[in-house]
């Protein structure tokens, strides 16, 4: 799975903004903190939710079940505006 071509990523400080390009139903922009932007980030290259924890897992401290449960969570938004493909 990967973002959807619709969408594209900027980074603007301690933020991660997704932004819809027009060419998806969704229209508007996406701010996200820093866990769901480093999600984002890896989702700008085909990956799995297994991929994207073990990268999580090297950068940040904390239990593997939470992490997993918010790679879920953001995949699952991510894919109700059409912004993840596969």
């Amino acid at each position: 799975m990967k973002l959807n071509k619709a969408f594209l990523t900027h980074d603007d400080g301690d933020q991660k903004l997704l932004v819809s390009t027009g060419a998806s139903k969704f229209s508007g922009l996406v701010r996200s903190n820093e866990t769901a932007g480093f999600i984002i980030s890896c989702l700008e290259k085909d990956t799995t939710e297994a991929e994207i924890v073990a990268k999580m897992q090297k950068k940040y401290d904390g239990p593997k079940d939470v992490m997993e449960r918010d790679v879920k969570k953001v995949i699952a938004q991510l894919r109700k505006i059409g912004a993840i493909d596969g």
